[in-house]
C-alpha cells in the first residue's frame, strides 16, 4: 500500500471529490517503467483535474499530477534501470493517464527524460511543466534572433509559474526584463527574480484601434493571450518574436495581421505536452545550465498530498504565486 490523491466521481450527481487514500501497484496503469515518485507540482491543468476535470479527465477514479520526478524502481525498457533519476512532464499524464500525485507511478519509457547533472528531483519539480515551457519559449525566441542588449523583453503573467521562471532565466542570460502583473504586491518578488521594469496589467489590457504602436519590446513570453497579446503584437520591434505559452486572458485574439506584414513580427506557438524527446533533453540541459538555483529556491512553495485539493482551487482562481513543490512522501 502507498498513498495517492485519488479523484472520484459520483455518477448520480456528476460531482467529483478528491482525497488521499491508499492504493497498490496492481491499481497502477500499464507501462514499462515504475517510478518511486519523490516530488510533483501544481499547474493550472492540475487544478482542473483535481476539481471537475474540465473535460480533461474521461475515466474515474483518477490520480492527477501532470509532472513528477523520482527514481526508477523497476523497468522492462533498456533505457532505464533501477536507481536512475527521471523527470516526466506532458504526454497527457495526469489527464488521460494516472499521474504524479502518488508515491509510485507507472508510465511508458518514451515519456521519461533522464535528469541532467545539476538538478535534483526537488529542483526539477520547482521547474516542472511551467519552467520547462518557459525554457522552450526562451529557446524559441533565441532561435529567431533574440539577443541581449536589443531592448527589454516583456513577460506577461510574470508572477505565475511560467512567467516566474522565464523572468529568472532571461535576467540570468543578460536580458533586460519587463514583467507584467495585475498584482502590485508581486513587484518586489519580480524584481528579486531579475525584472528591471514592472508593467501594470491595466496598461496592456485594453485593445486599441491602432494596429501598430511604438516599437518597445525585443521579444515577449506571453502567458495571457487574448486582448493583451493583441496589444503586445503592435508594440514589438521590427522582426521581433512573441512566444505564446498560455491563455489566462482568453483564447480569442482580437488582432490584425498588420504587425506581421509591416514589422515582420513572429508569433511562435509553444507546446510542452507533445514536445519531441531530443528537444526535451535540450531544454532540461539548458535549465540545469541557465536557471539560477537561488532564484528557483525563492519561487518554491512547499506542499503535501493533503494540501492539493485546496491548492487546486486556488490556482484556478489565480491565487498561487511561483512554484508549488509537492513532497508526495511527507
Amino acid at each position: 500500500m502507498f498513498n495517492a490523491l485519488v479523484v472520484e466521481k459520483d455518477e448520480e450527481t456528476g460531482k467529483t471529490s478528491a482525497a488521499v487514500r491508499g492504493i497498490t501497484l496492481e491499481d497502477l496503469p500499464a507501462g514499462e517503467v515504475t517510478v518511486a515518485v519523490e516530488y510533483s507540482t501544481v499547474n493550472y491543468k492540475d487544478g482542473m483535474c483535481i476539481g471537475s476535470g474540465g473535460g480533461l479527465v474521461r475515466k474515474y477514479p483518477h490520480v492527477p499530477g501532470i509532472d513528477f520526478a523520482g527514481v526508477v524502481e523497476a523497468s522492462s525498457d533498456d533505457r532505464y534501470a533501477p536507481g536512475d533519476r527521471v523527470v516526466l512532464t506532458g504526454w497527457r499524464v495526469g489527464e488521460a493517464h494516472w499521474g504524479g500525485y502518488s508515491q509510485k507511478a507507472r508510465v511508458r519509457a518514451d515519456w521519461l527524460v533522464p535528469l541532467p547533472q545539476g538538478l535534483d528531483t526537488r529542483a526539477a519539480m520547482a521547474v516542472g511543466t511551467a519552467g520547462f515551457t518557459a525554457m522552450l519559449a526562451v529557446m524559441a525566441l533565441e532561435d529567431h534572433g533574440l539577443q541581449p542588449g536589443q531592448a527589454p523583453v516583456l513577460v506577461t503573467g510574470a508572477a505565475g509559474g511560467v512567467g516566474s521562471v522565464a523572468t529568472a532565466i532571461l535576467a540570468h542570460l543578460g536580458y533586460e526584463v519587463a514583467g507584467v502583473t495585475g498584482r502590485p504586491e508581486t513587484a518586489e518578488y519580480l524584481t528579486g527574480l531579475g525584472a528591471t521594469q514592472i508593467v501594470a496589467r491595466e496598461d496592456l489590457a485594453e485593445t486599441v484601434k491602432r494596429p501598430l504602436e511604438g516599437e518597445m519590446w525585443a521579444g515577449c513570453v506571453d502567458a495571457v493571450g487574448g486582448a493583451m497579446l493583441a496589444r503586445v503584437l503592435g508594440q514589438m520591434k521590427y522582426g521581433a518574436s512573441v512566444a505564446a505559452v498560455g491563455l489566462a486572458g482568453g483564447a480569442g485574439l482580437p488582432a490584425t495581421v498588420i504587425p506581421f506584414l509591416l514589422r515582420g513580427v513572429n508569433l511562435l506557438g509553444i507546446d510542452s505536452v507533445m514536445q519531441p524527446y531530443e528537444n526535451r533533453v535540450r531544454a532540461w540541459g539548458r535549465i540545469a545550465q541557465d536557471l539560477p538555483m537561488d532564484k528557483l529556491e525563492a519561487m518554491i512553495v512547499p506542499a503535501t498530498l493533503g494540501d492539493l485539493p485546496a491548492l487546486g482551487r486556488d490556482i484556478l482562481k489565480g491565487q498561487v504565486r511561483g512554484r508549488v513543490v509537492v513532497d508526495v512522501n511527507a
